[in-house]
């Protein structure tokens, strides 16, 4: 389960780029519209746009060449331009990708709409990517980016509101979509994983959204690796079927207004163990879970650093399974409060220190455990199975108790 929280470095003088393809045919309208939108500009410090003029074909605008002779691609990032996006920009019928991310657009005009995304980008049939991220662009998502046949729609950090509107959910190719950092709101459509079933990742963090997280969306967008719905005003239960997202590497729920009352409203943290690919490392914040939670399950994954003492307070735990990780350090501390602990699997990872005496039931291998085993052993009377292989434990046995199987490969 991995959360990152960096700084954002926005930077200036990026790749200024036009992507067009040239053989027999050429556009005037292309042209028209490229002008069309320098003409908007009102700042332009890094010179980006200083060659779009008429004395030259703007396929030699610095760009690709292919067929036919049309405007496929305009890169504009980081090149700290103000001024307006044109509605113009809907006339680049070839266009496939749009980026003018990183920048300072404010008063966007479009159909007298100011302050809006260009509803005529909805008319750009054959566009692929958007991305406006990090600009000031506010107001509504149009409904006519329904039209389009995206597969990234990256529109975070902006100002826009309100809320997605339904013609949106048309976007069935989508696979990737960015919308953190803005104002919108409402309630996500109960059938989201129907209509968005190739998403790979879906950020919508630092919004007004609330309502339920959608069960769909673990039933039917199995592609998932990426989830971040935090900061939020999302309710309910969180969904086990988020447990059926096999691929899933990041998931973030936190400052939202889940509850989970009852020992099934935890349910969700067992259909995880179905997810094999979270990384990173647990946070104190799992000490925060029921106290009734018998059974945790996290093995399998790339999770590392140290397992957080706070795991200690789940003194109603059973089952722990953190095996095949990447954990390191000791496991003393947060062990000993565990008593009600029957099976411990701790496997596959990078613990080290001396073997405890206070576990009633014992299964961790290849680690990096050391030092004699404590004679207490002899009273774990509910032991049935001890394998220590592959540690560095000192040879030691005396009164077995009532072990029946021992597998020792002491180092």
């Amino acid at each position: 389960m991995h959360i990152i929280v960096l700084p954002l470095l926005l930077l200036c003088h990026g790749v200024a780029n036009i992507h067009c393809s040239a053989v027999h045919e050429s556009r005037p309208q292309d042209l028209r519209s490229l002008l069309d939108f320098k003409r908007g500009i009102t700042s332009d410090p890094h010179r980006a746009l200083s060659n779009w003029t008429t004395r030259s074909h703007f396929c030699y605008w610095e760009c690709t060449l292919e067929q036919p002779r049309r405007v496929w691609g305009l890169q504009l990032s980081r090149q700290c331009l103000s001024g307006q996006i044109s509605s113009s920009l809907g006339n680049l019928t070839f266009l496939y990708e749009l980026d003018l991310s990183y920048n300072n657009f404010v008063d966007i005009s479009s159909n007298s709409l100011v302050g809006s995304i260009p509803p005529k980008l909805g008319l750009l049939s054959n566009l692929g990517y958007l991305n406006l991220r990090s600009n000031q662009l506010n107001g509504s998502i149009p409904g006519e980016l329904g039209q389009l046949k995206l597969k990234y729609l990256i529109l975070g950090d902006n100002k826009l509101s309100g809320e997605i509107p339904q013609a949106f959910f048309r976007l069935s190719s989508l696979q990737y979509l960015s919308l953190e950092l803005n104002m919108l709101g409402k309630a996500l459509p109960p059938n989201i994983g129907e209509l968005l079933p190739n998403l790979i990742e879906v950020t919508l963090e630092n919004n007004n959204f609330e309502g339920p997280i959608p069960d769909c969306l673990g039933n039917n967008a199995l592609g998932l690796k990426m989830i971040d719905l935090s900061y939020n005003n999302f309710t309910g239960r969180i969904p086990t079927s988020l447990g059926k997202l096999s691929n899933l590497t990041f998931l973030n729920l936190q400052d939202n207004q889940l509850v989970a009352r009852k020992n099934q409203d935890w349910e969700f943290l067992n259909a995880l163990r179905n997810c094999r690919f979270l990384e990173g490392s647990l946070p104190q914040s799992i000490g925060d879970l029921s106290t009734s939670l018998q059974v945790l399950l996290l093995g399998g994954n790339s999770l590392s650093s140290q397992v957080p003492q706070s795991i200690g307070k789940l003194s109603a735990l059973t089952w722990l399974g953190l095996g095949e990780n990447n954990f390191s350090g000791t496991i003393e501390g947060w062990i000993e409060n565990l008593k009600r602990i029957r099976r411990l699997c701790l496997q596959s990872n990078n613990f080290t220190g001396p073997i405890l005496s206070s576990i009633s039931n014992l299964t961790q291998f290849y680690n990096n455990l050391l030092g004699p085993i404590s004679q207490n052993f002899g009273n774990l009377q509910q032991l049935a199975l001890v394998d220590l292989r592959d540690n560095n434990l000192a040879t030691w046995w005396h009164n077995s108790g009532d072990i029946t199987q021992v597998s020792t490969k002491l180092k």
